[in-house]
């Protein structure tokens, strides 16, 4: 599979976490520990498709901080996706254990907005890179 459509089954996968975000915009529906980890799945998947369209790889790795110091290392601009990384814990510490307190409540309509920012500067990424690799 070349880079590409390995970036673009990422965004695939991310896509449905967008979605599944959606779903539980309403706290009521769940709570924030679903939320977040739906969340930092979509920007984990988004990231590394950004890697991968970028010619980087990315290994087994889950930690959004590692992944965007691996970007920035192959020289994209990652500075409109640091607050990103509040997610993190979402990804390990919620993953399996309750939230006991609601001290880091979501804000969960501006969180889906910048998960999908991110989401959507990386399809363009990977977009524009599909049509480079065209022979016309």
């Amino acid at each position: 599979m070349n880079a590409i459509d390995q970036a673009r089954q990422m965004l695939v996968m991310a896509s449905k976490d967008i979605k599944a975000m959606k779903s539980l915009l309403s706290p009521e529906s769940a709570d924030d520990e679903i939320f977040g980890f739906h969340a930092q799945q979509a920007v984990e998947k988004s990231l590394k498709a950004w890697i991968a369209v970028v010619g980087g790889s990315y290994g087994f790795v889950h930690d959004i901080h590692v992944l965007l110091l691996n970007l920035r290392e192959l020289g994209c601009d990652i500075s409109r996706f640091k607050n990103l990384l509040l997610l993190n814990v979402y990804a390990v510490r919620f993953r399996y254990e309750p939230q006991e307190t609601p001290t880091n409540v979501l804000d969960r309509p501006e969180m889906l907005g910048k998960v999908v920012e991110l989401y959507d500067h990386v399809l363009l990424a990977v977009n524009t890179a599909a049509e480079k690799s065209v022979d016309y």
